[in-house]
């Protein structure tokens, strides 16, 4: 398996593939869905500074993928940013005839995978951080898997979770997702969980310190011990 480092600007991603021309397709095409979104913003400049639901219909994928993940799961269109982008690299390793790829855009992943993965559980200083692994695959088209973090990383956040990630087939959607459920979920209140499986995601799994939820068909949890060179994020 290859394993690939790529970095666009704000894009931080590792790559996973089985032959280099998945990766070059990845590479070219995130590439591509990054300067297709940065063109329209440069219109648009609202696009990238609301945290509000913002409809639009442009015909340019990365964008309309963003703008409807945003009105569904109420938050801005760039809370959708990373699923979407991911989302576009392995659609290009598919399309280049891949069974497997994966896009991790900082912890937001886009997977393509015909045997099983393991991605680990970073929630930051959590005592639950670090230990324990979901096992997804194998899988019929592509999915996400992403995390919003209130303690991790440099987006912003308007909550306490130390991570809450969300599994859909829809990675702009696990992405919008995931962002609505950190800014909102507690320990005394995950009626948001209940309202984004409502809105399209198979299941969500939230850690705030030493306590966890989860909800809806997630993949299977395994004990696993997490290697923090395999974490993407920062500069490399």
């Amino acid at each position: 398996m290859i394993r690939h480092r790529f970095h666009l600007r704000e894009t931080i991603a590792t790559i996973l593939a089985d032959e280099e021309e998945h990766v070059e397709a990845a590479r070219q095409r995130i590439t591509s869905a990054r300067q297709e979104l940065e063109h329209y913003i440069a219109g648009d400049p609202f696009f990238l500074t609301t945290f509000e639901p913002y409809h639009v219909d442009t015909g340019i994928l990365v964008v309309d993928r963003m703008s409807d993940a945003s009105v569904a799961a109420g938050v801005g269109p760039m809370a959708a940013v990373a699923g979407a982008i991911a989302w576009a690299g392995v659609e290009a390793m598919e399309e280049a005839g891949a069974q497997f790829g994966v896009v991790d855009n900082g912890g937001d992943i886009a997977l393509l995978s015909d045997r099983e993965i393991s991605i680990g559980i970073h929630a930051g200083t959590s005592p639950l951080s670090d230990r324990y692994a979901f096992v997804a695959g194998p899988l019929q088209g592509i999915s996400g898997m992403c995390t919003s973090s209130a303690t991790v990383g440099h987006s912003i956040s308007l909550g306490v979770a130390d991570a809450a990630t969300v599994w859909a087939r829809n990675p702009a959607l696990a992405d919008a997702w995931a962002t609505a459920i950190c800014n909102q979920v507690k320990e005394d209140d995950t009626t948001v969980v209940d309202e984004a499986i409502l809105g399209g995601i198979e299941g969500a799994c939230i850690i705030i310190g030493d306590w966890h939820y989860r909800k809806g068909t997630l993949p299977k949890v395994v004990k696993a011990r997490v290697r923090h060179d395999l974490i993407t994020g920062g500069l490399f």
